[in-house]
């Protein structure tokens, strides 16, 4: 029997597209997802940003007298600005090839080398806001105990038991599946480990092999720093530091001071380890003091405090930035495996607007993620270019639901 062929037409192509896209980026599946049709709407454009309410925090009243507190919500902002595509170019007579045949030939490797790029641009972006187990050991590759540290970490955070991942390299969970191979598992999960190389479900968390996570280089830092707290207020999103002049802090680096603790989320008590700070933008030490912009704001009271000192006025230049285990050894790359929630990340997509007079023009959405296709026909070569876009945003949401395992 003979082939049906038929010519492709608007939303054939996008709509073959997307699925493949969508299932060859599994940390953005495990995420939460958001999107937004305003942006393709016109006189409906919103400067290219989406807010998202962040959880109200309350104080707590001890007594009788009534202490009521104003209700301020806040919002977290997201800049719509980052876009990826690909472009493919074909002759008048691929029009006539099955829809089948032209994804294998053209769709499948565009939207597989796409969908990493994605990825790995989200990967990248998002690691520089999550804290790092303590006691890890650098350069070596996670084990079971690393695992339950991980889940320790996110009970501390209040995180809830469901929808939590683990996204780790090859080597990584080559050695969580080797450590925990001894302990029970459904036969299922057993299965999964033999046939895919996947644990399936490993102390809580559902595991996922990634060679896109990303990798961090130490800045060049080797000495210690000092830090003054006395005047820092609350919703600052920056440390007065003074290091070693020319020593380099790195985005993603993870630095603690000494007497600065983390705090429990709803008590607010004092726990046992320091308050992390993750370094947003890269600081070159100068040996004088000066401002080290950190991913979150540091809160000493209220409803939202997450650092307890015992004395915030005494904190000055003679509490010392410690370095020694947070963040390895100085200009050494390290693998960040997340453990995560899926709702401690947000990824969003917005529907681009649809030209006029072109050949082809054509959207899709699949599981919050909008894909733009445009086509049309250059007359000199008798070819039909074609571009592909999406964008979107992608933001840490609840840093106290996820974290690095590092390797």
């Amino acid at each position: 029997m003979a082939n049906s062929f038929k010519t492709l037409k608007d939303g054939d192509i996008v709509r073959a597209a997307l699925p493949i896209l969508h299932n060859n980026m599994p940390f953005i599946k495990s995420i939460s997802k958001q999107y937004d049709d305003r942006f393709a709407k016109s006189g409906a454009k919103n400067g290219g940003t989406l807010l998202i309410r962040e959880p109200n925090q309350f104080t707590v009243r001890s007594g009788w007298t009534m202490d009521v507190q104003d209700v301020t919500e806040t919002t977290q902002t997201y800049t719509m600005s980052t876009v990826r595509g690909v472009d493919i170019e074909f002759s008048t007579n691929d029009l006539t090839l099955s829809i089948d045949d032209f994804s294998e030939r053209y769709l499948t490797p565009a939207m597989t080398r796409l969908a990493a790029q994605i990825e790995k641009v989200v990967l990248d972006g998002l690691y520089p806001y999550c804290q790092k187990l303590e006691n890890t050991t650098f350069g070596t590759a996670p084990v079971l105990a690393d695992v339950m540290a991980a889940k320790a970490f996110l009970d501390q955070g209040l995180c809830p038991p469901r929808d939590r991942y683990l996204l780790v390299d090859t080597l990584a969970n080559n050695s969580i599946i080797s450590d925990s191979k001894s302990l029970y598992n459904p036969n299922s999960e057993i299965s999964k480990q033999y046939l895919d190389g996947i644990a399936g479900r490993v102390g809580g968390f559902n595991l996922m092999q990634s060679e896109l996570t990303p990798i961090h280089t130490c800045g060049t830092r080797t000495t210690a720093g000092t830090c003054d707290l006395s005047g820092t207020a609350n919703g600052d999103t920056h440390l007065s530091v003074t290091g070693t002049n020319g020593e380099v802090y790195a985005v993603g680096d993870v630095i603690t001071v000494a007497g600065v603790y983390e705090v429990d989320p709803e008590t607010k008590t004092a726990l046992t380890k320091l308050k992390q700070f993750t370094v947003a933008t890269a600081y070159t030490a100068t040996g004088s003091a000066a401002d080290l912009t950190i991913t979150w704001p540091i809160y000493k009271s209220g409803a939202k405090q997450n650092a307890y000192c015992a004395d915030w006025t005494a904190a000055s230049a003679a509490t010392v930035v410690d370095l020694t285990d947070s963040s390895g050894t100085a200009s050494t790359a390290y693998r960040q495996n997340l453990a995560y929630h899926k709702n401690a990340f947000v990824f969003a997509t917005a529907d681009l607007e649809q030209p006029k007079g072109v050949d082809m023009a054509a959207r899709a959405v699949m599981d919050g993620i909008s894909m733009s296709l445009v086509r049309d026909f250059n007359i000199t070569n008798r070819t039909f270019p074609l571009r592909i876009d999406i964008l979107f945003a992608y933001k840490c949401v609840m840093p106290y639901w996820a974290t690095r395992v590092m390797s």
